[in-house]
Parts: C-alpha cells; sequence; structure tokens
C-alpha cells in the first residue's frame, strides 16, 4: 500500500485530501478487521499522520465511522431508488431492500455498532448532522418504496426502511461469530441454528413486517 504524501494543510484542498485519506485508511480497515476492532492509533498510523493531527479533522475515532456511516446509507439511498424505478412488482421491494443490503458488507457493520459504540464519544454537532442526514435519507427512501408498493403508506415505508437496517446491522452481527463460537457451531451442528443466514433471514423478516404493517392500521389509529 502507497502512503499519500501531505503537504502542510493550509489550503482548503490539502485539508480535503487528508480527510478523504484518512476515511481510506478507516474504511479499509474496517474491511480487513471489522468496525469494532479498528482504533484512532490504527487508522493514525495506516494513514501515515500522528493521532493529534487526525483529530484535527475528525474529534474521535467514533465520529470517522459516523462520516462513513453516512456516506454509505447515501450510497444504499440510491442504489434502492434506482432498482426501484425498474420494478413493476410490489413485492420487489423487499428484494431490493434485503440484496442492497446484503451486497454493502460495511454498511451492515456499521449499523451494527451504530447505537452501542458509534453515538458514544461524538460531538453534538457530529451527532446532529448524522441524525439529520439519516431522516432525510429515510425520508427519501420511504418515498421510493411507497411508489413501489401501492399497499404501504408513507409512513409504512419509512418504517419499514428503518426497520431494514436495523435488523441488517443485528444480523451481520449473528451471522458472524467469533472464531471460538464458529468452532462449537463446527463441532455441534445443532447449535448452528442460532448462526442465521444473513440474506434469507433479513428478506423472510422484511417480507414478513411488509405483509404485517398494513394490518396494524386499525390498532395504532
Amino acid at each position: 500500500m502507497t502512503r499519500p504524501t501531505f503537504v502542510r494543510a493550509r489550503r482548503p484542498e490539502h485539508k480535503q485530501q487528508r480527510r478523504e485519506a484518512i476515511l481510506d485508511a478507516a474504511r479499509r480497515l474496517a474491511l480487513e478487521s471489522g468496525v469494532r476492532n479498528v482504533t484512532l492509533g490504527g487508522v493514525a498510523a495506516d494513514v501515515g499522520l500522528a493521532k493529534s493531527n487526525v483529530v484535527r479533522y475528525f474529534g474521535t475515532r467514533e465520529e470517522i465511522y459516523l462520516e462513513l456511516l453516512t456516506e454509505a446509507g447515501r450510497d444504499w439511498h440510491d442504489a434502492v431508488v434506482g432498482r426501484l424505478r425498474q420494478t413493476t412488482r410490489p413485492g420487489d421491494v423487499v428484494t431490493v431492500l434485503a440484496e442492497t443490503l446484503a451486497d454493502r458488507p460495511l454498511f451492515c457493520d456499521l449499523l451494527g455498532q451504530l447505537s452501542q459504540h458509534l453515538e458514544h464519544n461524538v460531538s453534538l454537532t457530529a451527532a446532529r448532522a448524522f441524525k439529520e442526514t439519516a431522516l432525510q435519507l429515510a425520508g427519501g427512501l420511504g418515498q421510493a418504496i411507497a411508489q413501489a408498493h401501492p399497499g404501504l403508506t408513507d409512513d409504512e415505508a419509512v418504517e419499514l426502511t428503518h426497520l431494514a437496517a436495523w435488523l441488517a446491522g443485528c444480523l451481520y452481527a449473528a451471522s458472524r461469530p467469533s472464531p471460538a463460537v464458529a468452532e462449537l457451531y463446527q463441532q455441534e451442528p445443532r447449535l448452528a441454528a442460532l448462526c442465521p443466514p444473513f440474506l434469507p433471514t433479513l428478506h423472510r423478516a422484511l417480507a414478513a413486517l411488509t405483509a404485517g404493517l398494513p394490518t396494524l392500521r386499525d390498532r395504532s389509529a
């Protein structure tokens, strides 16, 4: 791997170059070893900067990964909207949501780390920026889903979007056990039922939610 050559970050383009290098390093390390195993020191070492320089651009490790989660969320939004424009059957909504999430393991890993880790040790400014973008993206996805699936209201479609993201985060972690647990599953196949296959489990759960949400309208009124 060739590290970027930095000049003194006085001009905006130089500062942006460092931000992008930090994000690239954090992304690469997360793909290699998982988000939870990456430290701020590891990111700094990988990009060739001191930790004190990294925190000038991102206050904490968690803020780096919130930025990457925002980036990944935009990418997922665009992928879902693009595919839904080509669909003709309401049932395709579930397939599109499940497959686009399965195609984005880093996004799912970040979603799984969000509530327990990434939303901690961040500034109010970083948290607000992340939440505002997440709300905007969910609204856009909800509109696209409601258009593709007339059986869902706009609110139900937005709720389905949130549920898809939460389930993907939980299932991603559950479907990737630790080495010790993976060995246990090999030794005791009957216990492997506790390790759900990601895509089919997510697809089935989203299908059930999509079918069930409209039935709850009268009860929530």
